[in-house]
């Protein structure tokens, strides 16, 4: 369980074919890997990966084809990478509850400076948009954010400065591929509603 508030961006330094999967390493700057054991789970651009290998300041995890086909971006080497440690009880919960099991890829309509902030506009895929409400929670790449606008299938978000700062959303432009993870209680909710209907 993570929270979609990015620790460090990292780099994918290596991506080594592993019968149709990948193994990456990926070398971080300031995420920390003191109190990571092999087996623990970080979020790397949204997706919860397990650690097979550390060595200093990179680890190393192996990605799934089935992974590889509902993500975008891990499997380019010297990508840019958001990276989040898994949650421990005792942590603050500063964005929300995040999976890290990718629902599905968007594409970035605009990117707007607007002055104080920035202005994302992403279209997500149609079957994502029933999940999509304004003043709900999305993530993206595995960053937490508030969506402020939505019609049909595409929604807007405003991005402040140290939002960008922080994590790899500064690098999207017009067509880019994200990672897209829905707020998980709007998945129970809408299983619930199909299971009472039934």
């Amino acid at each position: 369980m993570f929270s979609g508030i990015i620790a460090d961006v990292g780099r994918i330094a290596n991506a080594v074919d592993r019968d149709g999967g990948l193994r990456l390493t990926i070398d971080t700057h300031t995420l920390g890997l003191a109190d990571v054991a092999l087996g623990d789970s970080i979020a790397v651009n949204g997706a919860c990966l397990t650690v097979v290998a550390i060595d200093g300041d990179a680890f190393t995890v192996d990605v799934s084809r089935e992974t590889l086909d509902c993500t975008v971006g891990l499997d380019a080497t010297n990508a840019p990478v958001n990276l989040e440690k898994a949650l421990r009880l005792s942590d603050r919960l500063g964005g929300h509850l995040v999976s890290g099991h990718v629902d599905g890829v968007g594409e970035v309509v605009a990117f707007d400076d607007l002055g104080e902030s920035w202005k994302l506009l992403i279209r997500a895929p149609q079957a994502l948009a029933k999940f999509i409400a304004i003043k709900g929670s999305i993530t993206l790449n595995g960053v937490s954010l508030t969506i402020n606008q939505v019609q049909d299938n595409e929604f807007a978000l405003n991005l402040i400065p140290h939002t960008l700062q922080m994590t790899n959303l500064k690098n999207l432009t017009a067509g880019s591929a994200v990672n897209l993870e829905v707020d998980m209680i709007a998945r129970y909710v809408e299983r619930m509603m199909s299971a009472a209907v039934a």
